[in-house]
């Protein structure tokens, strides 16, 4: 089967552009075009690597649970994000048992991913939620910088008219 993770030189070769004289609008709009619909509320499960738990992390978690979004996390990624006072609902991964983070995406109870990884092992522990994800449609972020951008669109398409302009307007 194919697996949706992307490498280096597949993150290169896009085909859509969201063009907006503000960086959230316009990745709002990129994923638009790529046929992603960034949801307005619901659950959001995020399961970090230990290098990617930082300042910009915890200011996309924030983002999202100030506008109600519900935090599905990890043990890991919830007890860092307890630790500065963002609540989350701790799952299992699929080798800790059921229910875990696959039962909830095909139940769909979850509306978007927040998974990096590193290591052979852990890749390929989230194949499953990946392959899920995918049959269901659910957007899947992979790296740290694509989470921030994905959590400001979405408050930036609740702030503004997302709108579409000639690009001479810009």
């Amino acid at each position: 089967g194919v697996d949706t993770l992307l490498g280096p030189e597949m993150r290169s070769t896009g085909e859509v552009m969201g063009f907006d004289s503000k960086f959230h609008r316009a990745f709002y709009k990129a994923q638009l075009g790529a046929g992603i619909e960034l949801p307005i509320s619901g659950k959001i499960f995020l399961s970090i690597k230990e290098e990617d738990k930082g300042s910009v992390l915890l200011e996309a978690a924030n983002c999202l649970v100030e506008m109600n979004f519900t935090l599905i996390a990890t043990r890991g990624t919830a007890s860092f994000l307890e630790k500065s006072g963002i609540k989350s609902v701790i799952v299992n991964k699929v080798y800790e048992g059921r229910p875990n983070i696959v039962d909830q995406i095909k139940n769909g109870e979850i509306v978007l991913i927040f998974n990096t990884t590193s290591g052979a092992q852990a890749i390929d522990d989230s194949r499953s939620m990946r392959t899920s994800a995918l049959m269901d449609g659910i957007p899947y972020f992979t790296t740290l910088a694509a989470i921030h951008a994905a959590a400001f669109a979405i408050k930036a398409r609740g702030q503004d008219d997302i709108g579409v302009r000639a690009l001479q307007a810009f």
